[in-house]
């Protein structure tokens, strides 16, 4: 089966947090799920909660290991489907297990929707959690944004495509900054200007007969400058769906542009691994290196000073 035909049976089966080991996960009355636009979606095309109303579902840790840390997570599936187990529930079990707040997007999607819907859901995904910064107990500048797949391109978007917010606007959230301070890509979609950009994500994002100004525009290895945030990213040398060369141009460009960069990337492995485990469980023949990424990106955000307990914060004021 293909990796494309195994990300639909873990979606179809619900598959989810039971193979998650010990991983310390958010106590039940931690998680919630928020409309981003609880007064009416705008853009929208009806009110269905499933196609129409992107949410953030957020996982908080356990006190004792929270950090001032939170991560927007934006699961992968072709700007078509969202991969919300193996890349949205996994993944925010494994950032509340090293202290980080988890914010998984519910995004709106093509073809019902195209851009710019997806990025203002993001940006506003972003104004969000800096708008619940005290509530949630982080800090305004350690809000990151991880994606997967095509949510990988919508988070390079996201830190290519930001603003500082309107200052006049009505709504206090949309004052806030959309620039997330750091980005991790797992087997990003980036250049999809270049024989490595991925068809489907392309047609769902702008249609069947999309602007060659836009497709350059949304290339984002093309939009890097030195603003962009820091940057983690993984891929498989043996992806097939989305090119290697996607990662390596983005990080080609965020040299050249002295923002840095960590990229990991391993040899063997097809599309769609989330963390790897969740694909292992359903023996999914895959290399066992590929596991390791979440711990080299943990390396990395303790490096980036994302990894700080706020008990320990705390007690130096």
């Amino acid at each position: 089966m293909t990796s494309r035909g195994w990300w639909r049976v873990l979606i179809g089966m619900g598959f989810a947090a039971s193979i998650m080991g010990g991983l310390a996960i958010a106590d039940e009355e931690s998680t919630e799920t928020i409309e981003l636009w609880p007064k009416g979606v705008p853009g929208a095309k009806g009110t269905d909660p499933d196609k129409d109303i992107p949410t953030l579902t957020v996982y908080r840790p356990k006190s004792e290991i929270a950090t001032r840390s939170a991560v927007v997570v934006c699961p992968g599936g072709g700007y078509g489907m969202l991969a919300m187990d193996h890349e949205g529930k996994q993944v925010a079990h494994w950032l509340n297990s090293i202290g980080i707040t988890a914010c998984v997007l519910k995004y709106r999607l093509g073809p019902r929707y195209h851009h710019p819907v997806m990025i203002q859901d993001a940006q506003r995904a972003i104004r969000t959690v800096r708008s619940n910064a005290a509530k949630w107990k982080i800090a305004t500048d350690k809000i990151a944004i991880l994606g997967f797949s095509a949510g990988g391109h919508l988070a390079s978007t996201a830190g290519t495509h930001f603003d500082a917010g309107k200052p006049d606007a009505d709504d206090p959230i949309e004052r806030l900054s959309s620039r997330p301070d750091r980005m991790i890509l797992a087997y990003p979609v980036i250049a999809l200007d270049t024989p490595f950009g991925h068809r489907g994500s392309l047609r769902n994002l702008l249609g069947d007969h999309p602007d060659k100004d836009l497709v350059e525009n949304l290339s984002n290895e093309r939009q890097v400058t030195s603003e962009t945030p820091p940057t983690f990213l993984v891929h498989t040398n043996a992806d097939r769906g989305v090119p290697a060369e996607n990662s390596i141009l983005f990080a080609l460009a965020l040299r050249k542009s002295g923002v840095p960069v960590e990229l990991h990337l391993f040899e063997r492995g097809p599309h769609g691994l989330g963390l790897g485990d969740g694909i292992a469980a359903f023996k999914v023949p895959i290399e066992p290196s590929f596991k390791a990424w979440p711990k080299l990106c943990e390396t990395w955000l303790a490096n980036q000073g994302f990894l700080e307990r706020a008990t320990q914060a705390t007690s130096r004021h």
